[in-house]
């Protein structure tokens, strides 16, 4: 018998909405790029070159670096000026009117909008560990040895160390605090690992690079081998610490938690949280990592409802209103960041506070956009 094949088929209608946004959504990747660059990061390069004397070929690497960053953030605005001038643009021609008066609802017009949106939110959020860490970190490196000529900074936070060995994890080393020009450090928790279990914790006050070598002080050994139970084993003085790294070394290769995957992020929170310190901010940053590619559904959602309205249609005032919704979403959420990150609300609901928000106001302007066909 011949084989079957199922392809993954469009019906008309499909074609014709996705069509409808098509154009609108490339203009406003264009367009929210432009804004955003020519607001801020085009006059920061220009101080670099006025102010710093640094050359062009340096300021068009910047400027080449820091462009995955800005199109993650322009993608949410780009689906709410497409969906937006889309509907717009078939409200102002009758064509919904006549789609809803083939007995089409609103919801299955909306339908492929809304899939469209969950793939565009999945290419932002897969951008957003991948590309943009990279490139923020080879942006910071070229800032700060290239451009400025500085040596390595004097003290860095929150520094973790994973050691593998054929795939598996054999050790996490988290540092509070780390001075790469001294080798002194602060806070010490170490993590053993056997066949993907902890085995044993040490900790320690502090530490320091002598003569070639890495030693621990005032520290503490914890038998972690039974699920459950933590007990202690012995204290010590000094300890010399296995780390085949200079301060140097280990200073150059810390990344900024602004610029670690998620994984790397979610990691070095449960370091923190272990060793006694505050990760608030660490995890409003990991929530919101997330939680931002997915505005573009909540957005796509918004633009089509609000989009379908009875009104002249034209770019000029769609970008206009999507430049309002979008200061809009993010003066919501820089209200519940402050609210969370003070610890007045719970981290999930301030970071997923914004998109929760305007999903419940697209809904409930989806449904009176359905009831008026």
């Amino acid at each position: 018998m011949p084989s079957r094949r199922f392809p993954i088929r469009i019906s008309i209608l499909d074609r014709f909405i996705l069509g409808q946004t098509l154009s609108p959504f490339l203009f406003g990747i264009m367009s929210f790029t432009v804004i955003l660059v020519a607001g801020d990061l085009l006059f920061r390069l220009a101080n670099l070159v006025i102010q710093n004397g640094v050359s062009l070929g340096v300021v068009m690497r910047l400027f080449l670096y820091s462009l995955p960053r800005v199109i993650v953030l322009t993608i949410p605005m780009s689906c709410l000026l497409a969906s937006l001038l889309g509907f717009g643009s078939m409200s102002s021609n009758s064509e919904l009117v006549a789609l809803k008066s083939s007995g089409i609802s609103f919801g299955r017009i909306t339908r492929p909008l809304v899939i469209a949106g969950v793939f565009v939110s999945v290419i932002a959020f897969a951008m957003n560990e991948t590309i943009v860490p990279l490139s923020e970190r080879v942006a910071a490196n070229v800032l700060r040895y290239e451009a400025f000529h500085t040596i390595p900074p004097i003290f860095k936070e929150h520094v973790f160390i994973r050691d593998e060995s054929d795939g598996a994890l054999q050790r996490v080393l988290y540092i509070g605090s780390l001075k790469p020009r001294t080798g002194e450090m602060s806070d010490i928790l170490i993590q053993e690992f056997d066949g993907g279990k902890i085995s044993r914790l040490v900790t320690a006050a502090r530490g320091n690079w002598i003569d070639g070598s890495w030693w621990m002080y005032e520290g503490q050994v914890f038998d972690a081998s039974i699920p459950g139970t933590v007990s202690s084993l012995f204290s010590f003085e000094r300890q010399r610490l296995s780390l085949p790294m200079t301060p140097s070394e280990l200073g150059a290769g810390i990344a900024d938690p602004s610029e670690m995957e998620i994984t790397e992020l979610y990691a070095l929170i449960k370091n923190a949280a272990l060793q006694g310190n505050d990760t608030t901010e660490l995890r409003m940053m990991m929530h919101l990592r997330i939680a931002i590619p997915w505005a573009s559904v909540v957005l796509v959602l918004l633009g089509a409802a609000v989009g379908s309205r009875p009104q002249r249609s034209s770019s000029s005032l769609g970008l206009g209103l999507s430049v309002m919704i979008v200061f809009a979403y993010y003066v919501v959420m820089s209200i519940l960041k402050s609210l969370g990150e003070a610890g007045l609300i719970p981290v999930m609901a301030a970071a997923w506070g914004p998109n929760a928000s305007f999903l419940a106001v697209g809904s409930v302007l989806t449904r009176r956009a359905n009831m008026l066909g």
